[in-house]
């Protein structure tokens, strides 16, 4: 999405927060509160009904949590509608879940009005809303829940060039575009290309599942933790 208005969708499971995030929101430019969920089933409801371009969504919640509610949005072929998911703790385990379930990023709840509005343009952009120190802390963290690399999707990275392997570990390390473009000596829509080109391969949504991939296979390795 580059141009429009950016229709939001607020799930959590207190009002005031919900009622917080929508008086911020509605007064930004370009940015617009389409509705309110309680709930991880009443968001799926809305996204249906009001078919919103982000939803923000927190993942403590009665009955239907943040996490499953994020895989039942983002999973169905064709879904374009991104989640950017709500915590109190940057380094909450949870966190790592709802990215492995098809979150393209997260934010602290007491972010200000100015970091909540451009995480909102950063996500309905298709931009990951990690920043590289973010990226390495949680995923490099949380990756070694895991285990060792998981072989079927291990294999699936032969199916990339050996340019695109390289790119792939780059977006892994936290770096965007234009910092790719300068490390590979290219241009900027080279790696645009690049990008495109392994997220089709690999069947992901955007750089974040990228990043997640590329530890969970063992492409990048947790140093330094």
């Amino acid at each position: 999405m580059t141009s429009g208005t950016i229709r939001v969708l607020i799930t959590d499971d207190q009002m005031m927060v919900r009622q917080g995030f929508t008086v911020l929101l509605n007064a930004e430019p370009g940015i617009e509160v389409v509705g309110q969920a309680v709930d991880g089933l009443d968001a799926i409801a809305k996204v249906a009904e009001l078919t919103p371009d982000v939803v923000l969504m927190d993942i403590r919640m009665p009955g239907l949590g943040g996490i499953e509610a994020t895989r039942r949005i983002t999973e169905p072929p064709g879904a374009t509608v991104k989640v950017l998911v709500l915590t109190t703790f940057d380094l909450d385990e949870y966190v790592y879940e709802a990215l492995r379930a098809g979150a393209s990023g997260f934010l602290l709840k007491d972010a200000s009005a100015a970091e909540l509005a451009q995480a909102v343009r950063v996500v309905a952009d298709g931009d990951a809303l990690l920043a590289p120190n973010i990226t390495k802390r949680l995923i490099a963290e949380f990756s070694r829940m895991t285990g060792a690399p998981r072989a079927p999707l291990k294999s699936r990275v032969g199916d990339l060039t050996e340019r695109e392997t390289e790119v792939l570990s780059l977006i892994a390390q936290g770096l965007s575009n234009a910092e790719i473009a300068g490390r590979l000596v290219v241009a900027e829509q080279t790696v645009k290309t690049h990008v495109s080109r392994i997220l089709v391969k690999l069947g992901l949504r955007d750089r974040t599942q990228a990043a997640v991939f590329a530890y969970e296979t063992g492409l990048v390795r947790p140093t330094g933790y």
